[in-house]
């Protein structure tokens, strides 16, 4: 009776010659599964955890900046000076078709900030910061509201503009036309 060969497996060198791996324990035994889970354990969710934890940063301090945003449109407002934008009360000037032109452009910049405020911080159910953080935005809209010549540019300005905040911003512009202009 003939004794048959297994044939084990080869391994390539890097020298072009071949060897048999040997038939040692198996690599992935039980053990061996049980250290690599313990490894992701401590090391793996601590990381998984930190990473969860920067990113909730950096989506705040994202959230933080587009408030800043106003800062930098007030800005161009200054840059615009012959608009007229800072004057609160009295009446608008006549402005040329190029000032018209501008002023719609700031107003469309405006109205995209605003927007993009009410995305990002507005909820039906705020808790106490986020109230607070709507609350600036909501004065502001209430301030630009205020003004006759943005009132009657707002059809225009919120074609294409999310629905809710559209709806949000005519209330606060009805509300505004209707107050009396005391403020």
């Amino acid at each position: 009776m003939t004794v048959p060969r297994v044939q084990l497996p080869v391994k390539l060198r890097l020298d072009g010659s071949a060897a048999a791996l040997s038939a040692g324990p198996r690599m992935w035994d039980t053990a061996t599964w049980e250290l690599l889970s313990y490894i992701v354990t401590v090391v793996g969710l601590p990381f998984a955890i930190a990473v969860f934890i920067w990113e909730r940063r950096r989506e705040r301090q994202q959230d933080d900046e587009e408030i800043y945003q106003y800062t930098n449109f007030m800005k161009l407002v200054l840059e615009n000076a012959d608009l007229r934008l800072l004057q609160r009360n009295g009446t608008v000037a006549d402005l040329s078709p190029e000032q018209r032109e501008r002023r719609f452009a700031l107003f469309t910049v405006l109205v995209s900030l605003f927007e993009r405020a009410f995305l990002l911080v507005y909820e039906p159910k705020m808790d106490r910061q986020t109230r607070r953080m709507w609350q600036s935005w909501e004065d502001f809209m209430r301030e630009w509201c205020r003004r006759p010549e943005f009132r009657e540019l707002l059809p225009e300005l919120l074609q294409g503009e999310d629905e809710e905040f559209a709806a949000r911003i005519r209330c606060i512009a009805e509300a505004e036309a209707a107050a009396p202009a005391t403020r």
